[in-house]
């Protein structure tokens, strides 16, 4: 397995683990390895590596039960995709009142 790939599933696992709340980052690595984060660019993600000079470039998209990630470097490119399963709803005895009224 390719360098590319294994960064790109790292990533990945981190974004299905991460919080619920909706998320919209790019990564990107510099030739040296220096990491640039943005967040909520609104651009594709080629033309952002191009205009950064990135190496490689990483897109996380999570929102709602949806986690997407797209990498991209030259002459190299995936999606990955996942549905991140909706938490059932928990009723325990913390949802009952602990003392009783009496009237």
């Amino acid at each position: 397995m390719s360098v590319f790939l294994r960064h790109a599933e790292e990533i990945f696992e981190a974004a299905c683990t991460a919080g619920s709340e909706d998320c919209d980052m790019a990564i990107l690595v510099n030739r040296d390895g220096g990491i640039h984060m943005i967040a909520g660019a609104d651009w594709a993600l080629e033309p952002m590596r191009l205009h950064y000079g990135a190496a490689t470039a990483y897109r996380v998209n999570r929102s709602g039960s949806q986690v997407r990630l797209e990498a991209r470097r030259p002459n190299e490119s995936c999606t990955l995709t996942a549905e991140r399963p909706v938490p059932a709803p928990r009723f325990g005895l913390n949802d009952f009142p602990q003392y009783l009224m009496l009237q």
